[in-house]
């Protein structure tokens, strides 16, 4: 374990914060609420932005970007998004400063520079594409527009942490317009299936899908689909949602297109994006309090090479036999690292890539060159190997392999042990308190039994499940009927 690294146990906020600054992900810079991701921690990002734009590109979307700034009278179109985003929003309303005449050496705004109409910095794409949109759809041939965008918004929290919550973070943001209702839904559920299958194969971290409640939907939608991951604390964590917003932004912006029948309707809406967020659900879903944990999936590099040895023409021989290594690796598409400084000993390196979460290290030393060995490390379990050279190409892609499937078999297994079924409320308080993780229990559907369980417990309805079979049964905290169990826990 690293020097005075808290334990997961003791103090989960401390054992995260102290992750994210010991592994070289990100810190925090000198703006309040901003974090400067650093370049293994972007790496990472990297990696993620990379599989999801494949699969977005794959299922027929392409690319695009949107402007920063939004007008307040466009961002202020739809209702019930201007009203949702207000409190987070931040606001330009001038556009030069100049020297202050009574304080040498400093600015201040030239209030002669005042902008016509103040501008937001989006916390989020719809206002500006959808006024976008509007020159670009006339009629049904124009549909569907399938658009993403990777870009950064600004939501002014007042408390952030790295990655988690950030005044500024990056994301991408999907905006796609369709003809009828059903192509929108259709999308919104496609998504909401990609973001399973990335969090899934790709993270490792098990996700249950499902709607969110009204009063959870995302402002202005008519349904928010979501993935719902369970962090190693027992509280959840939302890792992506997808929203259909059927007409409600086509009617804000007047956008509407001539169908097959030769008559006016207006435009059909989906919106989706996941975030930089998914860097701490990875964090917390499978690190240790031996530090950092990687998925090999999305390692910045899945194995690392330690050269072991005492004289120089000791490091020769070994440094050769590992760059020829590296090659056979790389051959087939495993990315390796190769640290053959001299700056660190061996014991050094061991302890630094195993806290940077590095799924395979293999040492070599003169020794192995003799016997034809070599030692082999795994980051999940901790386990060391010496194995012989020979095919050793396919025995490292054998064990990224059981790595990636071992880290999310022990997170399934996990949430299952924290996913709990209560029918009375002192039952639900008293596993909340106790045990935390998932619990299902019977809800009556309204806004009002909803917010009183948020404000005596803290615990939110973190999603309808797709996959829940109807069961009658008594709403645990009114006692009227519900029809089905939903998932509350606390969260991030």
């Amino acid at each position: 374990m690293a020097k005075d690294f808290p334990k997961r146990s003791e103090d989960y906020s401390q054992w995260y914060n102290e992750i994210v600054n010991r592994a070289d992900l990100a810190e925090h810079s000198a703006v309040r609420g901003c974090m400067v991701i650093k370049p293994y921690g972007y790496a990472i990002w990297e990696k993620m932005q990379a599989q999801l734009d494949k699969m977005f590109k794959e299922t027929g979307h392409t690319n695009a970007y949107f402007p920063l700034f939004v007008p307040k009278s466009l961002f202020e179109a739809e209702e019930k998004n201007a009203e949702g985003f207000a409190k987070e929003c931040a606001v330009v309303t001038h556009y030069r400063l100049k020297n202050d005449e009574d304080n040498p050496g400093k600015l201040k705004v030239d209030e002669n520079a005042k902008l016509e109409e103040e501008l937001i910095v989006r916390p989020t794409s719809e206002a500006i594409i959808w006024k976008t949109y509007k020159g670009w759809i006339q009629s049904y041939r124009d549909l569907p527009i399938l658009v993403n965008q990777w870009a950064n918004v600004v939501r002014w929290e007042m408390r952030t942490r790295l990655f988690l919550r950030t005044a500024e973070f990056l994301w991408q943001e999907g905006h796609t317009a369709h003809a009828t209702k059903k192509e929108a839904i259709d999308e919104t559920k496609m998504i909401l299936d990609i973001y399973a299958d990335f969090a899934q194969r790709f993270m490792a971290m098990p996700v249950i899908k499902g709607v969110k409640s009204e009063t959870e939907r995302f402002a202005g939608a008519l349904d928010t689909y979501c993935i719902e991951a369970l962090m190693q604390d027992g509280k959840a964590l939302q890792a992506g949602t997808s929203h259909f917003l059927g007409q409600n932004f086509a009617k804000a912006f007047d956008v509407k297109f001539t169908n097959k029948e030769g008559k006016q309707d207006y435009v059909w809406a989906s919106s989706w994006g996941v975030s930089t967020r998914l860097m701490g659900a990875l964090i917390m879903t499978h690190s240790d309090d031996n530090g950092l944990v990687l998925p090999p999936n999305l390692a910045p590099f899945q194995v690392v090479l330690i050269p072991i040895y005492r004289k120089e023409e000791e490091f020769e021989k070994v440094v050769e036999k590992l760059k020829e290594i590296k090659t056979q690796l790389e051959a087939k598409g495993i990315s390796v690292k190769l640290d053959d400084r001299d700056t660190h000993k061996p014991g050094w390196k061991f302890a630094e890539y195993e806290f940077k979460g590095v799924p395979l290290r293999i040492a070599l030393g003169p020794r192995d060159l003799e016997s034809g060995t070599i030692e082999i490390a795994r980051r999940d379990t901790l386990e060391k190997h010496s194995l012989d050279q020979s095919d050793i190409v396919t025995k490292v892609e054998h064990l990224l392999e059981n790595i990636q499937s071992n880290l999310y078999n022990k997170a399934a297994d996990y949430r299952e042990e924290m996913t709990h079924k209560a029918d009375t409320y002192d039952e639900f308080k008293n596993i909340l308190e106790e045990k935390g993780g998932f619990i299902y229990a019977h809800w009556d559907g309204t806004s009002e039994t909803e917010e009183q369980i948020k404000q005596e417990t803290k615990a939110t309805i973190r999603c309808i499940p797709l996959d829940s079979k109807l069961e009658e049964g008594k709403c645990i905290y009114s006692g009227k009927l519900s029809k089905q169990r939903v998932i509350f826990a606390k969260a991030y």
